[in-house]
């Protein structure tokens, strides 16, 4: 069967009747997609893989939706016979949240928080005319099942995570009212579901929406909550008021009457609580359960957020058990159960990271400590012995890309990285110097490689710690000679 990338290539010269230069994996996402960009002469192509045949039929039918009313969304360009690869428009890499993240909160990153805001508005109102609600993925409507369905999300992933006894007779009836509550809205529209700035692109001066394929009717609300109460985002009290008054303009110019702006707020407030308490659901579904480390160390940031809207938000409705659980997840003892420590200068913890052939032998420790951890990768499927593969290392794209497609490697480095953070925290904690961390397979030079850089990576990321990369085999790698390699 083909691979992945020689699927893409087909599909790219199917339609654009090209050859690609290259196709290179774009960093991982939270979703199950798998995004690659396509080199070709003249221009690049965005290409998703996702086995979820329904997903992708649902995400091309509203993207042309949207784009036959001329708004701005990625144009897709093909599928493939399975649906299960399709290619869109490039809009590059410069998200909202990358403008944020580099700028800080200045005039101009408020202006582009404002224009997202006018086109969420135009979206949600121009494109709800005639829209395919018949392809919504799970409900057509954000209603009270919705709403009940978000509750329960919070309820099973995080809440009951944290083993706090609680009257679950009572915060169900909670969830009831609140649900009931904010079913009562009146204005409807087609609701993204997950508008945060991260799914919110710049190209050529104009801001486009992506990732709409969860996309529902529901009320307008909702997704304004998401925006502006993004925890990553960390807007100020200010912006937040700013920018929901502006959008509030916006959606003023679209609808035949203006808004009920004292209901509108009111019925918002409930909604930001929804969102908050159904993003902690989903880092602790992909945290807590999937073990995937950046949303763990999302969590602090939603309690946080959480602890922020407690303080002076009016829902309008009265659910004392909830109530009383959300000023406990947002207490010191609780929060600091999620705290994740950051290295700085003052930090003494230096981690030493090998990768190493078992013919040549366990590299010895210098530090006087005798070891430390040391995984064998042998159990992971060898690129090695394909030829393709065989003369690359783990530090070339096309064995990441085998490792990451076609084994285990990532379920093996989830599990890794659980053991070792244990190790970690505890080091940085007591003022240890020194940790050594190793892996290991026959060569030294595909599995072991990958997985060492990217340990690396993970530990930079989470903790921000100082870290010794060795690739001990090295010289003994078996590479193409240097005039093979330039043809």
């Amino acid at each position: 069967m083909a691979t992945i990338t020689e699927q893409i290539s087909q599909l790219v010269q199917a339609h654009f009747h090209q050859q690609p230069n290259r196709i290179a994996q774009l960093p991982p996402s939270g979703s199950n997609r798998t995004y690659y960009r396509v080199y070709l002469p003249h221009q690049t192509v965005i290409a998703t893989y996702n086995n979820n045949v329904r997903e992708n039929e649902t995400f091309v039918r509203f993207s042309a939706h949207f784009k036959q009313l001329q708004l701005p969304v990625p144009a897709v360009w093909a599928m493939n016979e399975e649906h299960t690869i399709y290619l869109q428009e490039d809009l590059g890499d410069t998200s909202l949240l990358h403008v944020l993240e580099s700028q800080g909160f200045t005039p101009e990153v408020f202006s582009w928080f404002q224009q997202s805001l006018t086109m969420l508005a135009r979206l949600q109102i121009l494109g709800h005319r005639q829209f395919p609600y018949d392809a919504c993925l799970t409900a057509k409507e954000f209603g009270k099942q919705a709403i009940m369905s978000d509750l329960l999300y919070f309820k099973y992933y995080f809440l009951d995570t944290l083993q706090t006894p609680y009257d679950k007779q009572a915060l169900m009836d909670d969830f009831e009212a609140l649900s009931t509550y904010l079913t009562k809205t009146e204005h409807r529209y087609f609701l993204f579901r997950d508008f945060q700035s991260r799914n919110i692109f710049i190209h050529n001066g104009t801001t486009f929406a992506i990732d709409f394929q969860g996309g529902m009717k529901g009320a307008l609300q909702y997704d304004v909550a998401s925006l502006l109460w993004q925890a990553r985002a960390n807007l100020s009290e200010q912006w937040k008021q700013d920018l929901l008054t502006h959008y509030m303009d916006e959606v003023d110019k679209l609808l035949p009457h203006p808004l009920n702006r004292t209901v509108f707020v009111g019925q918002y407030n409930g909604y930001v609580l929804i969102r908050l308490l159904q993003v902690l659901g989903a880092y602790g579904f992909r945290g807590l359960f999937e073990r995937k480390a950046h949303f763990l160390a999302s969590i602090p940031l939603a309690l946080q957020n959480l602890q922020y809207f407690m303080q002076d938000r009016q829902v309008g409705i009265i659910t004392p058990e909830l109530d009383r659980l959300l000023r406990l997840m947002t207490d010191a003892p609780i929060m600091q159960r999620f705290y994740i420590p950051k290295a700085d200068e003052n930090t003494p913890l230096r981690v030493e990271i090998n990768s190493f052939s078992y013919r040549e032998g366990i590299p010895a420790d210098t530090t006087g400590n005798g070891g430390g951890f040391v995984f064998d990768m042998r159990g992971i499927l060898n690129p090695g012995r394909i030829n393709a593969y065989k003369h690359l290392s783990g530090l070339d794209k096309p064995v990441q890309d085998f490792l990451e497609q076609e084994t285990q490697m990532n379920v093996f480095l989830n599990s890794v990285w659980d053991v070792i953070d244990i190790t970690i925290q505890e080091y940085m904690r007591r003022g240890f110097e020194h940790l050594q961390i190793n892996f290991g397979c026959t060569g030294g030079q595909h599995r072991s490689v990958y997985a060492a850089e990217q340990t690396a990576r993970h530990l930079r990321n989470k903790y921000r710690l100082k870290v010794q990369l060795t690739h001990t085999n090295r010289a003994n790698w078996v590479t193409l000679p240097v005039t093979e390699e330039k043809k």
